[in-house]
């Protein structure tokens, strides 16, 4: 009987509260309130509830050039950059220098100059930042000139990626993986029969890595500045030697194998190997290539004679927004010394 008083005496004042919010006017008071534009209840309250993830997802990208490459800084607003370089020679009947007592022939030392003259590509993009729409965003503590500026600067990266390892076709200029004065080779088969490394034994691996800074060293005439210490593949070809045991008894992985067994080791060096996924397909027939040369500013780089600058900002009444404008001056992609440079295709 308690019981049953107790629910008569909620059903009072449930009608009770009706009565009271019919005669106030206020529909939000009760429980089972129902939004009319969705028809779903309480979803008037999703903005309440809800928890907001402050963190903005940026797009997913691969960014490398600063790894593979020296950028040098500096020189104002240009149209080229240049190099000055030279050969020796010895002029006469005896190019050792070697006399003999009475001789009257003394060699004479003779130098040949040179200037090189590289492309400078002038990069700009604009900002435009809508009154309205940043106003709009402000209230949620977003800004919309952060976002746009953070675009931007992903614009102007991906355009120095793209510099460093192709340059610009529009532009007449080359990058790392596909300089014409470059050697290029032919990766040898291995037992199976192929090229690729997938089919390969860790010592045939090593082999083609051996060849390739052998193949460097010796151009370079044997000198240690020559040994090439960096190394691009394609990322799969990455992740093969990496996860790849030597061999079913062994405890180090290919990659292991190669850092601690190549020839540059040897003499004292050490050399990186980096996944690169410009060089899918880099190669000749699409092949896969392997770049093999001296990361170092003496031997190749490429000027940014204006980084990225803000240049000017102003207010434009017939759009509404502020413009802003981006500008930066990005130079070619130089090798100085094209001996200890060689692709490696098949891989």
């Amino acid at each position: 009987m308690a019981q049953l008083g107790f629910m008569n005496a909620d059903a009072g004042m449930r009608n009770l509260g009706n009565y009271a919010m019919k005669r106030g006017g206020c529909k939000a008071f009760r429980g089972n309130a129902w939004d009319a534009a969705t028809s779903s209840g309480m979803a008037y309250l999703t903005g309440e509830l809800e928890k907001l993830d402050p963190k903005v997802r940026e797009p997913l990208t691969s960014l490398t050039w600063q790894r593979d490459i020296v950028a040098k800084t500096g020189g104002g607003w240009v149209e080229y950059t240049s190099t000055f370089d030279v050969d020796y020679a010895t002029s006469g009947a005896n190019g050792n220098s070697i006399t003999a007592p009475g001789a009257t022939t003394i060699p004479v030392m003779q130098v040949n100059t040179n200037k090189n003259m590289y492309k400078v590509n002038t990069w700009m993009h604009a900002m435009q930042i809508p009154f309205i729409d940043q106003a709009k965003l402000k209230q949620i503590g977003r800004n919309l000139e952060d976002l746009l500026d953070k675009g931007i600067k992903l614009n102007y990266n991906k355009t120095l990626d793209l510099n460093t390892y192709k340059g610009f076709k529009e532009a007449g200029t080359t990058g790392l993986l596909n300089d014409p004065q470059a050697a290029v080779h032919s990766v040898g088969n291995g037992k199976a029969g192929t090229a690729a490394w997938n089919t390969k034994t860790a010592d045939e691996i090593l082999h083609d890595i051996n060849n390739a800074l052998v193949d460097s060293w010796t151009a370079a005439e044997y000198d240690m500045k020559g040994m090439p210490n960096h190394i691009l593949i394609p990322p799969k070809q990455y992740a093969y030697i990496t996860m790849q045991k030597v061999s079913e008894a062994g405890n180090v992985s290919i990659m292991e194998y190669l850092l601690q067994n190549n020839i540059a080791k040897q003499q004292g060096g050490d050399i990186s190997i980096e996944p690169c996924r410009w060089c899918i397909g880099a190669g000749s027939a699409g092949k896969d290539r392997m770049m093999v040369y001296v990361n170092d500013e003496d031997m190749v780089n490429f000027d940014l004679t204006v980084p990225i600058t803000r240049a000017f900002t102003q207010p434009s009444a017939e759009r509404a927004a502020y413009l802003t404008l981006y500008a930066a001056q990005i130079g070619q992609v130089k090798f100085n010394y094209y001996q200890p440079v060689g692709y490696y295709d098949g891989i």
